[in-house]
């Protein structure tokens, strides 16, 4: 009996192992991340990125794109690749398209993607913004970068604004397609939530504001982008308010006005 009760105990010690190392392989280290043989990954805040890069002739200044909420293992970058080969050839501007944390070929270490259930409006957490920060930091330092323009649609574009308070002098021009301000206006009894509204009197007054709307976006209504351009106006910011006629949610910062505009900004530099 008791020589039968060891070997129940060894083997559901054994199972127990294997189960750790079967979730433990599902992590990807630093080390497994930098030896890829693609070099486009980068190890930031405990993920590993993948991104897609378009080289520009400008020096010290980047262009970084990042994509909003799409069903969990979608390959964003087969979207956003394309569009930011066309802004690089437009701006002559390094610009590296990111997949967030669930997306393409990056991990979810520490993070799920988007949509998951999980954690509901995880573009609204703290520890996302901040992971998104060192990301943004990572991709500056990578291609020693001075100036950083960051264009976001949808929860890219809420997590972009709260950035500029969240980490003052970060990002120097934000494209904001289709985003939200106020968390806290489109979801109550939240106090786990953040975005703009709550660090917006630290956003260094040099950030440069490029708001676009879709007379179309039923997600993002076009009420809501407009009443905060006019806050931003208030307190003396440079921003600009761009109207897509006819435009839904999706795909609104591929529109040819939207890409006018940010072409327009990013060539004043």
């Amino acid at each position: 009996m008791k020589n039968k009760l060891l070997k129940i105990l060894s083997l559901s010690l054994l199972l127990s192992c294997s189960v750790t190392i079967l979730f433990a392989s599902n992590l990807v280290t630093q080390e497994q991340c930098e030896s890829k043989d693609n070099q486009e990954y980068i190890f930031a805040g405990g993920e590993c990125i993948q991104y897609h890069v378009s080289e520009g002739e400008k020096e010290e200044e980047i262009t970084i794109i990042v994509h909003g909420t799409w069903p969990e293992g979608t390959n964003t970058l087969g979207r956003y690749g394309p569009f930011s080969d066309n802004l690089s050839m437009a701006t002559d501007i390094t610009t590296i398209a990111v997949a967030l944390p669930g997306y393409s070929n990056s991990s979810t270490n520490k993070f799920k993607a988007l949509s998951h259930d999980e954690k509901t409006y995880l573009s609204g957490q703290k520890e996302y913004i901040s992971f998104l920060s060192v990301l943004v930091e990572s991709l500056k330092e990578r291609f020693d970068a001075k100036r950083v323009n960051y264009i976001g649609h949808s929860a890219g574009a809420m997590m972009g604004s709260t950035l500029t308070g969240f980490k003052p002098g970060l990002i120097d021009t934000l494209t904001s397609a289709g985003g939200v301000y106020d968390i806290h206006e489109k979801v109550k009894n939240r106090d786990d939530l953040i975005s703009l509204v709550d660090y917006i009197d630290n956003v260094d007054k040099k950030t440069e504001f490029l708001l676009i709307y879709g007379t179309k976006d039923t997600i993002s209504l076009p009420k809501v982008t407009k009443d905060f351009y006019e806050v931003l106006k208030q307190k003396g910011f440079n921003s600009t308010l761009v109207e897509v006629k006819n435009a839904p949610h999706l795909d609104l910062d591929m529109r040819d006005t939207s890409v006018e505009a940010i072409v327009n900004m990013l060539d004043k530099e």
